[in-house]
């Protein structure tokens, strides 16, 4: 039987996977501190120095190469001691697009998938008050559920070991319910060590409710950008000039026969992202983390999105900076949970650990500004994309597109890159962008 105490000097964070340290912001403004981060990538280990130099992270940042010992001693912590240990564990095998692409393959064989038996394997050494697990939906997808199923399994045999009580709790979360300006769904599995369940957050934004549902212009409408980022922030690639000629809150099927501009693409044989632009008076799509040339959302004035207005729109904090180049800083940004929903998630466990009433306020969502201005105007189509004025085929509807024929038997079909570039057609969010071909 293990023996563990419960920490007298506030609550504690130990945090695996950080990333950019989107999550642990999230529950620094709800109270907590973290001791211990971890993580692997150099430019976001960079990052979280820059911006946060007190939260110690252990040298080369592997979590697979590391001891609980080793968290404990950096965090001068006891088993037991730690209050949270989180983490969002590479969500690639978990992802939505994992299932569809590989059909019926046991994604927790992806050799990814370790992560998420190492976090768990840390529970079991730091014995935390609550363990979070943060990933995307598909983590417990209900077609192929072996991540959330694993997690339960390992939780039992814990509690079986130890006499703690372990139970998941899962809740699945929209970002633009907590302030948040973009259209981001996560999962986050819970579990208190004394048995508590999880009650999700209550939103904050949205019909009816006290806040409107933040937009990209109460997050990036009055952002300054330099002239050389202007530069740089121009749309390149093959598609780059035609991404003027479409209206905001638009994407490439404005110019197919469904939509209002010229007949240069097939109805739904894009991924949803191609040329998307966003609209001033709505919340972003996902910000992706590795988008090809033409892969949204692209800023409503035709051109990237800059790296601050990136991190805005996932609601980090002003100031915050992200070291790398525009690609390393993008990636960080994309893979991050948005603060002000990871806020949300730990003010209600601060609530249940505590025993003290639930306050839904979350101090990082982005505020409400008043009205977008109108829409920026679209401009023609430029001569060089006029050739592809004609007829084209749509996609040819569910269970029949290259994204079908993927789950097939490779005996059955082969594909080539045409149809590959096809495939996101039917997904949404971050979800496309696995299955994209650049």
């Amino acid at each position: 039987m293990s023996h563990y105490k419960i920490s007298e000097s506030g609550l504690n964070v130990v945090s695996l996977y950080t990333g950019a340290g989107g999550l642990d912001l999230g529950f620094e403004a709800a109270g907590f501190q973290t001791r211990v981060a971890v993580e692997m990538d150099k430019h976001a280990r960079e990052t979280l120095r820059a911006n946060r130099p007190n939260w110690k992270q252990p040298e080369g940042g592997d979590v697979l190469r590391l001891t609980p010992q080793d968290l404990l001693n950096i965090g001068g912590l006891a088993p037991g001691e730690a209050d949270v240990l989180m983490g969002g564990p590479p969500c690639q095998p978990f992802s939505k697009s994992a299932f569809w692409v590989a059909g019926s393959t046991k994604r927790l064989d992806d050799p990814r998938a370790r992560t998420l038996g190492a976090m768990l394997e840390f529970a079991e050494a730091l014995l935390p008050r609550v363990l979070v697990i943060e990933n995307v939906r598909g983590i417990a997808y209900r077609e192929k559920d072996e991540a959330a199923k694993l997690v339960e399994e390992r939780l039992a045999e814990i509690n079986e070991r130890h006499q703690t009580r372990y139970k998941v709790s899962i809740a699945y979360l929209q970002a633009t319910d907590f302030g948040v300006p973009q259209i981001r769904e996560r999962a986050f599995l819970v579990a208190f060590r004394d048995g508590q369940h999880f009650e999700a957050p209550v939103p904050i934004t949205g019909p009816n409710l006290e806040h409107p549902i933040a937009t990209t212009w109460d997050a990036i409408g009055e952002m300054n950008i330099t002239e050389a980022e202007l530069k740089q922030l121009k749309p390149r690639g093959k598609w780059g000039e035609l991404l003027g000629s479409i209206p905001e809150g638009q994407n490439y099927l404005w110019h197919t026969d469904r939509g209002q501009g010229l007949p240069l693409f097939g109805w739904r044989t894009r991924y949803w992202s191609f040329l998307l632009k966003l609209a001033k008076d709505k919340p972003a799509w996902t910000i992706q983390a590795n988008p090809g040339p033409a892969t949204g959302p692209f800023h409503w004035d035709g051109r990237a999105l800059s790296v601050a207005e990136m991190a805005r729109l996932q609601s980090f904090p002003l100031g915050y900076s992200f070291v790398g180049d525009y690609r390393a800083a993008r990636r960080q940004i994309g893979n991050a949970v948005p603060p002000a929903l990871a806020e949300a998630v730990a003010r209600r466990i601060v609530s249940t650990l505590q025993g003290t009433s639930y306050c839904p306020r979350v101090h990082l969502a982005v505020p409400d500004k008043g009205p977008a201005p109108p829409p920026t105007p679209a401009r023609d189509v430029p001569a060089k994309y006029r050739q592809l004025i004609g007829d084209h085929k749509a996609h040819p509807g569910t269970g029949k597109g290259p994204a079908a024929l993927l789950r097939k038997p490779s005996s059955e079909t082969a594909l080539g890159r045409e149809d590959l570039d096809a495939i996101p057609a039917d997904l949404g969010g971050e979800e496309q962008a696995a299955a994209q071909v650049s």
